[in-house]
């Protein structure tokens, strides 16, 4: 990733009806760095159960809730309508 700061965003839809939304987030860091979402740190140590609860019990739209993390060297960004970018640190 290098050049302008948008080359240095990837932006993911994560399905928002999908069982475990954090381990969506894993699978594309790990994507991201060609390895395996087994070798990457368990997400519940740094999102608990937070977008579960955003996409299963969503607030107004008009709330536009954000969340916003730090994730093995990306910070990571999920709106409530499952929009996601992905920045590498």
């Amino acid at each position: 990733m290098s050049g302008s700061p948008e080359d240095d965003v990837v932006v993911r839809q994560l399905d928002t009806d999908a069982d475990d939304p954090a381990l969506a987030v894993a699978e594309i860091v790990a994507e991201l760095e060609g390895t395996d979402a087994a070798r990457l740190q368990p997400t519940y140590d740094q999102l608990d159960h937070v977008l579960d609860h955003v996409f299963s019990t969503p607030p107004r739209p008009e709330a536009e809730i954000e969340i916003s993390f730090t994730y093995e060297g990306y910070r990571i960004t999920v709106e409530q309508n499952g929009r996601a970018e992905f920045v590498k640190l």
